[in-house]
């Protein structure tokens, strides 16, 4: 769930970046596979394999902090150039066993080539409710939330 801004940002510096399906599990398996020691997610979970094979909070602030020492930075001037993506969450109600995905995915592959290099579109299932997470991130907030309602709207005339 890495907000865009973070990947495009990467990429400009030549930095390698691979998505995981969400979950520390999922990070791992990606920090293994391409021999890498830093990964995490949106939720603050990040997993730095030099120092323990689990997300740690504790261990996560103190390389912020000895990070921040290096650059001999505050944590302001750090994030000064920072600008995530805005991104627009919205939590469709299913019925159990409904295909969800024939009229979403369709839907969000044009909302996809809509948005271009400037957004994404992430959808999943929650893991404990019945509904859809239709998430849209773009450079510009209120792209965000009209392609969300529109994928949303989707979903939402396939269960009436």
């Amino acid at each position: 769930m890495t907000n865009l801004a973070m990947e495009l940002a990467l990429q400009e510096r030549g930095i390698d970046f691979v998505r995981a399906k969400v979950g520390d599990r999922y990070v791992l398996e990606q920090l293994y596979a391409h021999d890498w020691e830093l990964g995490g997610e949106a939720s603050g979970h990040i997993v730095c394999l030099d120092k323990h094979n689990t997300g740690d909070g504790i261990i996560s602030a103190l390389q912020v902090f000895a990070s921040l020492q290096v650059l001999n930075q505050d944590l302001a001037a750090a994030l000064a150039d920072w600008r995530p993506f805005p991104q627009t969450m919205i939590n469709v109600r299913i019925k159990k066993g409904q295909d969800w995905q024939s009229v979403a995915t369709p839907v969000a592959s044009v909302v996809e080539k809509e948005l271009g290099q400037q957004g994404r579109v992430v959808l999943r299932p929650s893991g404990t409710e019945p509904v859809v997470r239709v998430m849209v991130e773009a450079k510009h907030a209120d792209v965000a939330k009209a392609a969300a309602e529109k994928i949303a709207r989707a979903i939402d005339a396939q269960v009436a």
